[in-house]
């Protein structure tokens, strides 16, 4: 029977190395805060109980552990990581299942990945760690495996030669029972390099009471934890490859896939195109047979099935694209929603407004919607027609079937299929073009 599960997610370092006033664990990557990641990730393997530890410098860390619904736990002072799980016992107590250790700077793990350290306890290991084989061990700590068991985890700055020429390293995460997880590191102790208390240390004090310990082999490319701007980059650069390639695996098509960046939380159909330089921040939805062109920037959005956008659109915050309909060159779209087939084709702003079904919208028209202290709506209505460069100044509504006239500006509402001409009657001047000229040639040469 699968025990209950726990996780503990270590997010207390500042994180000097990013060179940043934040919190290392709130920098994002596919627009996310790693730390959520691991929440994420917590969840997915089942964990009943999550708990956040985080330091006393990192109040934001504890705040976001708390709206995301997790327990959280101060680790003041900081004295490494077998000190930062202690700090979590007190939110486990009574738990009585397995709890693995996972951390707020490696966002890239994966379920599949966990579920195989949590198989290790489950198969009758009492400790399991994860470990991978990078192409340059460098400073990680080294797993030293004898006859398929762990006999211990030796951190870098403690190791032999020998042991540094290891080239299978700890990737920190950890998983025992919960009990026996305290009580071993209620034994650790700090005499090592640091000075301070290792989580590591767990390994070898369960093998000196005779109890197995396992080593499970991960990616390399999962367990990368971000201690710099670099690591950051890195992260974010392997998620992206990994979810394109999911999303064309689904039946997405990219023409240019390492052009296209994604948030975490973008859902897109299949048999939706998506062509070169696109950036999809939080919150969108293409559903199927939508087409993306070029240079677009989509936010916050839903585009149905058929529809198109760009090249060079922009969908703020509240767009929502009907089927069949066009969304065209420099057009930005915010708080808006367009009709089946409705079109703004080049050069518009459409904002807190609703389009009606096959409604038109011509070159150079704006909703003029703020005026200065609020936002107005302006409605468009179904078949509509507006001319270009037309001024809509909200609130507005425009009827059905109805035109407005190219260079308009439009301040009252216009019934349906009636036509508003809203601009001033032209007035030529006979000859003031030469006036002027002779006029500012004599102001010239008079200087």
């Amino acid at each position: 029977m699968t025990q209950p599960r726990a996780a503990v997610i270590l997010a207390a370092g500042l994180g000097t190395r990013m060179k940043s006033e934040h919190p290392k664990c709130m920098h994002k990557v596919g627009g996310r805060p790693m730390l959520e990641w691991s929440i994420d990730l917590a969840r997915k393997v089942g964990a009943e109980k999550v708990v956040t530890v985080y330091g006393k410098k990192s109040p934001q860390i504890g705040e976001l552990g708390r709206q995301n619904e997790t327990l959280t736990a101060l680790q003041d002072p900081p004295m490494g990581t077998g000190h930062a799980v202690q700090a979590a016992e007190p939110a486990l107590s009574g738990f009585n299942g397995n709890a693995v250790v996972l951390f707020g700077d490696t966002p890239l793990i994966t379920p599949a990945t966990v579920e195989k350290v949590f198989a290790a306890l489950e198969a009758g290991a009492s400790v399991a760690v994860l470990g991978f084989t990078p192409d340059d061990p460098a400073a990680y700590g080294r797993l030293v495996v004898k006859d398929g068991v762990l006999d211990r985890i030796v951190e870098f700055k403690d190791a032999t030669a020998e042991e540094r020429a290891i080239g299978f390293v700890n990737s920190g995460v950890l998983a025992a029972p919960a009990s026996l997880l305290f009580e071993l590191l209620g034994e650790v102790t700090n005499e090592n390099a640091n000075g301070e208390y290792y989580l590591t240390d767990v390994v070898g004090l369960a093998r000196a009471r005779g109890l197995k310990a396992v080593a499970v082999e991960g990616d390399a490319d999962e367990v990368l934890g971000v201690n710099s701007r670099g690591d950051l980059a890195a992260a974010e650069a392997s998620w992206q490859s990994r979810r394109r390639g999911e999303l064309m695996r689904d039946g997405v098509t990219m023409t240019a896939p390492a052009t296209v960046f994604l948030s975490h939380d973008t859902v897109i159909e299949q048999d939706v195109i998506l062509e070169p330089n696109i950036v999809f921040g939080p919150g969108v939805r293409v559903e199927s047979g939508a087409h993306i062109h070029a240079f677009s920037h989509l936010e916050g959005c839903i585009v149905h099935g058929g529809a198109s956008i760009g090249p060079y659109a922009r969908l703020r915050p509240g767009a929502d694209i009907g089927a069949g309909a066009r969304i065209g060159n420099f057009v930005e779209v915010k708080k808006s929603v367009f009709g089946e087939g409705a079109k703004a084709n080049h050069l518009a702003y459409v904002g807190d407004a609703t389009v009606g079904a096959g409604a038109n919208i011509g070159a150079g028209t704006i909703t003029c919607n703020y005026d200065g202290f609020g936002k107005h709506q302006t409605h468009i209505g179904d078949g509509a027609f507006i001319g270009s460069n037309s001024s809509l100044v909200a609130p507005v509504r425009i009827g059905n079937g109805a035109y407005t006239g190219s260079g308009g500006v439009v301040t009252e509402d216009v019934p349906d299929d009636a036509l508003a001409l809203g601009r001033v009657k032209q007035v030529n001047k006979d000859g003031w073009a030469a006036r002027f000229r002779a006029a500012m040639k004599k102001r010239r040469s008079e200087k």
